[in-house]
């Protein structure tokens, strides 16, 4: 598989391949792109600064840990409205995208946090479960004693 991978890499990759990639992920395409662009937006102060981004993006953090079936809620619904579109509209959607990330970043970053914060209680709430359903420490041995 590596080696595969790394045949590619010195082989190139065709514009054809990079064009059905973009087709298949296009959403995913779209929102990397957006992410760098409101980087480079926030980081170089195009339009706002580092500091609302950092903020926006803290402040849905703590909202999506706080609220998370709410914020999921919604988040199901965005993505379910706008996967069922069709591939030019999704591509208009992902170029708004990309203008939101130049221009008023924090939005961008803000609704990154979102999904960071749900993710984050998810993750913390599943591994509290399963460390509660993990075996006590007592372990018994071959012989059936425990030990300690």
């Amino acid at each position: 598989m590596v080696k595969k991978l790394m045949d590619k890499i010195k082989e190139g990759v065709s514009v054809q391949e990079v064009e059905d990639f973009a087709r298949k992920y296009t959403t995913e395409v779209f929102s990397v792109l957006a992410i760098l662009v409101g980087s480079i937006s926030s980081m170089y102060d195009f339009f706002t600064g580092a500091r609302m981004t950092i903020v926006f993006f803290a402040i849905g953090v703590i909202v999506g840990i706080f609220f998370p079936a709410p914020v999921e809620k919604g988040l199901k619904q965005f993505y379910n409205f706008s996967f069922k579109q069709e591939k030019t509209t999704q591509m208009v959607l992902g170029v708004v995208k990309l203008v939101v990330g130049l221009f008023i970043p924090f939005v961008l970053f803000g609704f990154m946090g979102l999904l960071a914060g749900t993710s984050y209680h998810y993750y913390t709430r599943h591994a509290q479960i399963m460390d509660e359903n993990r075996p006590s420490k007592g372990r018994k041995g071959a012989s059936g004693e425990e030990h300690d």
